[in-house]
């Protein structure tokens, strides 16, 4: 594999280090087409994308056909797409997941989940279950919010019911609440907490868009530039740091300039 493909935490800037050792992605573009999305920003800014062909996915067949060894630490699979149920994309992922279990990883499934997806993963994927862990990307609560900020992506009630199942089928389950578009996130985080037995992460919103919004578009970009006011970010930050699952992303904890604390329930689930 490539450095492309399979990344070291240690090339890694802000973010993804505080979760997983490696990355390995087997698709360019994403369906989502998160107006936030850092994998989205810098393939436009390179030349690798545009704004149109950013939503066309496509398979990195060298990806998916490799061998993969046992790496020292954590797998996170994927971190610049995600898995959709298009059977296309679904079986590449599939895959590259198997071949990671295969080899005795230990893999952080990260999505903004299709619950069909979920479903099948933890019926497939069963006899793993020791080696895997979900962390879902629930954003808010409210539909309206998700379809602007992630026109591509799930609603809120079928990412909770994604929760849910994982949940059930005793999978172990974390949920990252990376960027909050809710200007107070406690009641997702109360909603979510039931169905969580690892983590649950908190962060603002990275990067914001200030050139070439639209007029139409500009009340919703404001809201965020609102939301992310270091006030607001100290008052959620004292209304959560009590929660034992809470782990607080390295935007947030940067911007008001704290240490991150480890809960025991945190330092079991090594994340």
């Amino acid at each position: 594999m490539t450095t492309t493909q399979i990344t070291s935490a240690r090339e890694i800037t802000s973010g993804t280090k505080e979760w997983a050792d490696y990355n390995v992605n087997c698709v360019k573009g994403c369906r989502h087409d998160c107006r936030y999305c850092y994998a989205k920003i810098m393939a436009k800014r390179f030349g690798r994308t545009d704004e149109a062909t950013w939503k066309v996915m496509v398979v990195n067949d060298c990806v998916v056909e490799g061998k993969y060894r046992k790496f020292p630490g954590r797998v996170m699979f994927p971190s610049t797409h995600d898995i959709i149920d298009d059977p296309e994309i679904k079986n590449a992922c599939f895959k590259v997941i198997t071949e990671l279990l295969k080899s005795g990883n230990d893999v952080l499934i990260t999505t903004k989940p299709s619950l069909p997806v979920i479903q099948e993963i933890v019926t497939k994927f069963a006899a793993f279950r020791p080696q895997l862990q979900f962390r879902f990307t629930i954003t808010s609560i409210e539909n309206d919010l998700l379809s602007f900020w992630e026109p591509g992506a799930p609603t809120f009630t079928e990412r909770l019911t994604a929760l849910k199942c994982a949940h059930d089928a005793s999978f172990r389950t974390s949920v990252s609440v990376e960027p909050f578009l809710d200007h107070d996130p406690r009641e997702l985080i109360d909603t979510v907490l039931p169905y969580v037995t690892e983590s649950i992460w908190v962060g603002p919103m990275n990067y914001i868009a200030r050139m070439g919004v639209s007029e139409y578009d500009e009340p919703q970009y404001a809201r965020i530039r609102q939301i992310i006011v270091r006030e607001n970010l100290q008052r959620i930050y004292d209304d959560l740091k009590d929660i034992p699952h809470i782990r607080f992303k390295d935007s947030m904890r940067n911007r008001l300039s704290i240490s991150q604390g480890v809960s025991p329930v945190a330092e079991l689930a090594r994340v």
